[in-house]
């Protein structure tokens, strides 16, 4: 699927700092149970910088229409949407539907500047109001699919359906199955004739709500405070816009993100943008819940998606969906980072893992040997435990054998392991038989595994007595930054190293690499700092 025309030159991408790119508007939901509540919320959102509110008035107790809707346009600090959702479209609303389209009459006569109105009883709404609006009010009809995304086809027929009512905006809200669901919704949205509201709810639909600026949406929604949502998989309002700069997105902005399954945790996002941001680099990255790398690639195959990073567990899949592979990569099995080439779409993959971890490792051994100043790698001829032959694993092994260690990888199953240490000509073993592995004391150990990584930070891949036979321990997870197993090798007496220094030393790789501009370190190790 192809939404734009040709590739950008690097030079095309950067940006005049506090240009706003687009006109999509930043639309927060307020749902109180009170008016006076809702006022306070309306205030909020204009804090936190929304262009307008949707004030639902399904979620009112003791709701008066004259009375409470006259409140709550004339002390409004923003334009105002209403919406009187129906339990039968999702809403809270069970009662009467006349008097709840009495309702939505109202407000557009009290000067509300839209109103929503469902599909379902447009065409009952327009024939009460004969044809006579005030000017100002623009009615947004609207369709929501709790179950899916349908086709490309079956959603421009329901475009076509909402036209004919005689809206002014047109509204179609699905359910991502999948990340792919978004691109059905972007390839109506960047082809509508009409203002669009385009969006899939849900985790995996995400990108449809930072990325409905890119492809001219009217608006989208952000929330005020963070979980408390009118739909699934709302950002808030301060992420849109302090996150994904969601002002300077435009037509032309590049597309990069991290793809990993889970995602949630991720502080790439944080790290790249403020990074594309203070270098004026007309970039978004976002993260990619990814169910099937394969499928994400050939969906998104235009050219303006044209870099990702990799992440637990699409760092082997990866690989298998590159045009060309960097050797190291090829000699590792596995890729974090894939680069659109410009000049002819191919996908290259490339491998930086082992550059940031093992950079990040031999700085540890510096500190702890008390130099700076050591010829050669402080790696070379040392026992160098790596726990996982995932992704990772295989970077971490790759750069051990690279800087002279001695290599064992530790592995739940012990043909995996083997193959990998193979590769290496190293040792391996299962993760059960390195409780009791310790030929030599002084040996480093490396966690590339996901155990200990939130939700479950309660658990740690080995346990306390066997750490203290190592020198030092680097955990690959960061979230948390101190994860049990870094917590009780300290205690061991070992040196530690955070994951969070792998994360910093592959980003700033990555950057230059997305970019074409070297990364600002300490501007990224500030943010992924505040962030942690």
């Amino acid at each position: 699927m192809t939404l734009l025309s040709g590739p950008l030159a690097v030079s095309d991408l950067h940006t005049t700092n506090g240009t706003r790119r687009n006109s999509t508007l930043i639309c927060a939901p307020v749902m109180a149970e009170s008016v006076d509540q809702m006022l306070v919320q309306m205030g909020k959102a204009r804090e936190v910088g929304a262009d307008l509110v949707e004030i639902r008035l399904d979620f009112l107790k003791n709701f008066s229409p004259i009375q409470d809707l006259e409140i709550l346009i004339k002390h409004s600090p923003l334009p105002t949407l209403f919406t009187y959702r129906p339990a039968w479209e999702g809403g809270q609303y069970k009662g009467d539907d006349n008097k709840r389209q009495d309702a939505l009459r109202l407000a557009m006569e009290l000067g509300a500047d839209y109103i929503d109105v469902e599909l379902q009883v447009a065409h009952d709404f327009y024939n009460s109001i004969q044809g006579e609006k005030p000017e100002k009010v623009k009615i947004i009809v609207s369709s929501h699919n709790y179950q899916k995304t349908p086709s490309t086809e079956e959603i421009g027929d329901l475009v076509a359906r909402i036209q004919a009512t005689g809206a002014d905006i047109v509204k179609i809200a699905t359910t991502a199955l999948d990340i792919t669901d978004s691109a059905r919704v972007f390839q109506v949205l960047v082809h509508s004739q009409v203002p669009m509201i385009g969006l899939v709810m849900g985790e995996k639909g995400l990108i449809s709500r930072v990325l409905s600026a890119k492809y001219g949406a009217f608006l989208t929604f952000g929330t005020i405070e963070a979980g408390v949502v009118s739909a699934p998989g709302q950002p808030t309002v301060k992420d849109l816009l302090d996150l994904y700069n969601f002002r300077f997105i435009g037509l032309d902005t590049k597309v990069h993100g991290v793809i990993g399954n889970p995602i949630g945790h991720s502080k790439s996002p944080h790290l790249y943008n403020a990074a594309f941001k203070s270098i004026n680099f007309n970039g978004i990255y976002l993260p990619l819940l990814v169910d099937s790398v394969a499928n994400f690639i050939n969906t998104y195959n235009s050219p303006d998606f044209v870099g990702y990073s990799f992440t637990i567990p699409h760092k082997e899949a990866g690989l298998k969906c590159c045009d060309e592979i960097d050797p190291k990569a090829k000699e590792i099995g596995a890729v974090n980072c894939m680069i659109r080439r410009p000049t002819d779409g191919k996908l290259i993959g490339y491998n930086v893992d082992y550059l940031g971890a093992i950079a990040a490792i031999e700085e540890g051994l510096r500190a702890l040997n008390g130099s700076s100043n050591t010829s050669g790698s402080l790696l070379a001829g040392k026992l160098f435990v790596v726990m996982g032959a995932g992704g990772a694993g295989k970077a971490l092994a790759y750069g051990g054998k690279e800087k002279g260690a001695r290599v064992v990888v530790a592995n739940r199953t012990y043909d995996k392991a083997k193959a990998l240490a193979d590769k290496v000509g190293g040792e391996a073993i299962t993760l059960a038989e390195l409780e009791n592995f310790h030929p030599e004391d002084g040996m480093v150990l490396a966690n590339t595994t996901s155990v200990g990584m939130k939700p479950r930070t309660d658990q740690t891949p080995i346990s306390k007595k066997a750490l203290k036979h190592y020198s030092l321990v680097f955990d690959a997870i960061y979230t948390p930054k101190w994860t049990r197993l870094l917590q009780e090798a300290q205690e061991s007496g070992a040196a530690v190293v955070f994951g969070t220094e792998m994360l910093l030393n592959q980003a700033f790789v990555q950057i230059e690499n997305f970019s074409g501009v070297p990364a600002p370190k300490q501007l990224i190790r500030d943010v992924l700092a505040r962030n942690t």
